[in-house]
């Protein structure tokens, strides 16, 4: 049972050739997971600072970080599987990290926002629709990366909040973009944790 999240993306020739290249280095998967984290706290650092310094700039800066740690995501993945360099400790490597960052983002993007309570509620729904996907996996089903707010789409939200926060900066408009790209995720969020229990309620009463 393939549990990795499907992505189309992973199949490009310019994905394929970078994870060939990070192969060829010899650079490990975990190393890989690590700098995830590292991009995430410089992006999380851009947010908080950006009500106070040069915020269209550092709001730019976020959003390059969210891509960044997508990237290490994907690649970490793809140099462990394909490039045949999986550890023992991959797994554990492959999911914390992901919630460290998916907290770090959002979490730092309420503050950005001037609603940290929100970016707060934002930030516990990623982790408890990452913790249904993973329960779903420990009770024998396929993992489910059903949405509409799974790990991609919170993270083209923020980083087209964080593009369009700066663009809005730029231009002197006060829009408060970033609070109602929190809104669009918390929501998301919510639907797709329903979603994701009903499809176990659903799977474990056909295996009764």
């Amino acid at each position: 049972m393939d549990n990795r999240r499907p992505l189309k993306t992973r199949s490009k020739p310019w994905a394929q050739s970078l994870a060939h290249l990070l192969v060829a280095l010899k650079v490990q998967p975990n190393y890989i997971s690590m700098a995830g984290i590292g991009f995430s706290v410089l992006g999380s650092a851009c947010l908080v600072m950006a009500h106070r310094h040069r915020p269209a700039v550092l709001l730019f800066l976020a959003a390059v970080c969210v891509q960044l740690r997508l990237l290490c995501n994907m690649m970490d993945g793809l140099v462990a599987v394909e490039g045949g360099l999986k550890s023992n400790y991959g797994d554990l490597f492959n999911e914390i990290p992901d919630r460290i960052e998916d907290s770090l983002f959002l979490v730092s993007a309420g503050y950005a926002a001037q609603l940290p309570g929100l970016g707060w509620a934002c930030a516990v729904l990623a982790v408890f629709t990452a913790y249904l996907r993973a329960f779903g996996g420990s009770l024998g089903q396929a993992q489910n990366f059903c949405g509409p707010m799974a790990k991609p789409q919170r993270m083209f939200f923020l980083t087209l909040g964080c593009l369009l926060a700066a663009l809005v900066q730029v231009l002197g408009a006060p829009v408060p973009v970033l609070q109602g790209i929190l809104w669009i995720i918390a929501g998301g969020a919510c639907v797709t944790a329903i979603r994701r229990i009903r499809h176990i309620a659903r799977t474990t009463l056909l295996k009764t």
